[in-house]
C-alpha cells in the first residue's frame, strides 16, 4: 500500500527513526553487499544515470527529459530508458508526451540492450543509481532544496536509500530549488569532484490560475513542494490535499473534489503528472500547472554531459 511519507523522515532525532535503526542497518548491509558481487554490463552505447539517494522527489524525470531534449540538439539519438512499472503509467505517459524515445522492460538493462539494438547510440537512465547491474558512463544525482536528505538515515528510519556518502560514485550534482553553501561544502567533504548545478522549476501557464481561488491536489514525492510553486507565485490557494506518489485516483475521489470546488468557487488544479493519470477519465474541469526545467549553466551541464559520453 502506498502511504504518504513520515513526517519523521524531516527531524533529525526522533524515538521512532531510532527505534528503526537495526533495520536501516540491515538493509544498507544488503545494498553494500548486492553492490559488491553484482557482476556489472558493459553495453556498447555510453549509459547516463540520473538518479538519487533521496526516495522520490528530486525531478529525475523532468531533468531526464530535458538531457535527452539536449542530447537530440546536439545530433545524439539517445533513448530514456525506464524500468517498467505497472503504477508509473503517469510518468511514462509525461515522458512520451515531451520525447519519443522511451523505453520500457522489466529490467532497465533489457530495455537499454533493445534500445541499443533500434540503433540509439546513449541510453539515459531516469533512475538507476542503485541498479549495479549495468555499468554507467555518468552518475548525476539529485536533491531538492526543501528536502535535501531529510534526517540523514537511510530507509526506514529515514529518507535515503544510501548513506550520503554514496555521492561517491557521482560526477554531477543538480539540486532543484535555493542555493545552499552548506549543503554544497558538505558534498565538497565527501567528494571534490563532483560538480554542482542549479535547476527550478518555472510555471509556463500561470496566467490562466491567477485571480482565481484554488483547490489544489498532488500525488507526487513531495506535494509540498507543488504547492509552494503556488503560493511562491502568488496564486491564491484556498485549500491543499495531498496523495502518496503514483497514487491510483478513483472517479469518485475525484469527482468528489470536483463538487467541492463547485460548492465553493473554487477553481480546481493538479499537477502534470498526476493530470496525466486522471485524464482516461475525460474530466474537463481539472487543469494542471504546465513546467519546464530551467538549469543555471546550462551550457556548462550540457558540454560536461557530452565529453563523457562522446
Amino acid at each position: 500500500m502506498k502511504i504518504l511519507k513520515p513526517k519523521f523522515w524531516s527531524k533529525k532525532y526522533n524515538l521512532i527513526s531510532i527505534l528503526l535503526l537495526p533495520i536501516s542497518f540491515f538493509l544498507q548491509l544488503f545494498i553494500r553487499l548486492k553492490e559488491r558481487f553484482t557482476i556489472q554490463r558493459n553495453f556498447a552505447i555510453p549509459v547516463i544515470c540520473v538518479g538519487n539517494i533521496y526516495l522520490g522527489g528530486t525531478g529525475k524525470t523532468p531533468l531526464s527529459i530535458l538531457i535527452v531534449q539536449e542530447l537530440l540538439k546536439n545530433g545524439k539519438r539517445p533513448a530514456l530508458i525506464k524500468k517498467y512499472y505497472s503504477d508509473h503509467l503517469d510518468e511514462h505517459s509525461l515522458i512520451s508526451n515531451n520525447v519519443n524515445c522511451l523505453f520500457l522492460g522489466k529490467t532497465r538493462s533489457e530495455a537499454l540492450q533493445n534500445a541499443e539494438n533500434k540503433g540509439h547510440d546513449i541510453a539515459v537512465l531516469d533512475d538507476g543509481f542503485q541498479d549495479f547491474t549495468i555499468k554507467k558512463n555518468l552518475n548525476i544525482l539529485c536533491f531538492n532544496s526543501e528536502q535535501l536528505i531529510g534526517n540523514g538515515l537511510t530507509l526506514p528510519s529515514g529518507p535515503l536509500r544510501e548513506k550520503i556518502t554514496a555521492i561517491k560514485r557521482a560526477e554531477i550534482i543538480i539540486i532543484n530549488g535555493k542555493k545552499n553553501s552548506s549543503f554544497e561544502n558538505e558534498i565538497s567533504k565527501i567528494s571534490n569532484k563532483v560538480m554542482i548545478f542549479y535547476s527550478r522549476y518555472l510555471p509556463i501557464n500561470i496566467e490562466k490560475f491567477k485571480n482565481k481561488k484554488l483547490f489544489a491536489f498532488a500525488g507526487i514525492g513531495n506535494p509540498n513542494n507543488f504547492f509552494q510553486m503556488l503560493i511562491d507565485n502568488n496564486l491564491n490557494l484556498q485549500k491543499k490535499v495531498s496523495f502518496p506518489d503514483h497514487y491510483n485516483f478513483s472517479v469518485l475521489e475525484i469527482e468528489k473534489m470536483i463538487d467541492y470546488c463547485s460548492k465553493n468557487n473554487l477553481k480546481i488544479i493538479t499537477t502534470e503528472k498526476d493530470y496525466f493519470r486522471i485524464k482516461e477519465y475525460n474530466i474537463k474541469n481539472i487543469d494542471f500547472l504546465k513546467i519546464k526545467l530551467d538549469i543555471q549553466d546550462k551550457a556548462k551541464l550540457v558540454n560536461k554531459i557530452l565529453n563523457f559520453v562522446q
